[in-house]
């Protein structure tokens, strides 16, 4: 079995050293310990963590987290409450999608107006708003 000292694990999962005893505070990750009492990760924990990461990457809370291990450390009989609490994330992380999403589109008109601009493709006195609702009439008519 591979085993990992804390320094190698922080570098197999790209995280510091002081992140990662943070998550062990927070109780996301539980080392094991040697003979000595020096903590070490297996590939197991690589494992974990990394799930951990997709999680807290959907926008999961810290307090969702916590709440999502304690959950697992109890057991299948969890399973429904787990599955809620990742329903509610799922739900939170498509709304952020869609809300960057229609920022981008609004960054990417007005980067449109100013190319637009700087070619000579838009009228000089077309303002951003005119613009938008210029595109807006074209798409209803598509």
């Amino acid at each position: 079995m591979t085993t990992y000292r804390i320094g190698q694990f922080a570098a197999k999962v790209g995280l510091s050293t002081y992140t990662l005893r943070y998550y062990e505070q927070e109780g996301l990750l539980l080392p094991h310990r040697d003979a000595n009492d020096q903590r070490y990760y297996t590939e197991a924990d690589v494992k974990w963590l990394i799930f951990i990461l997709h999680l807290k990457g959907t926008g999961m809370t810290m307090s969702q987290l916590k709440t999502y291990v304690k959950l697992r450390a109890q057991g299948d009989a969890t399973t429904d409450q787990r599955l809620v609490l990742l329903h509610d994330v799922a739900s939170e992380a498509h709304a952020q999608i869609r809300a960057l999403q229609n920022n981008l589109a609004v960054l990417e008109h007005k980067i449109d107006w100013y190319q637009g601009k700087v070619d000579a493709t838009i009228a000089e006195d077309e303002s951003f708003e005119a613009y938008l609702n210029r595109l807006d009439q074209e798409e209803k008519h598509d």
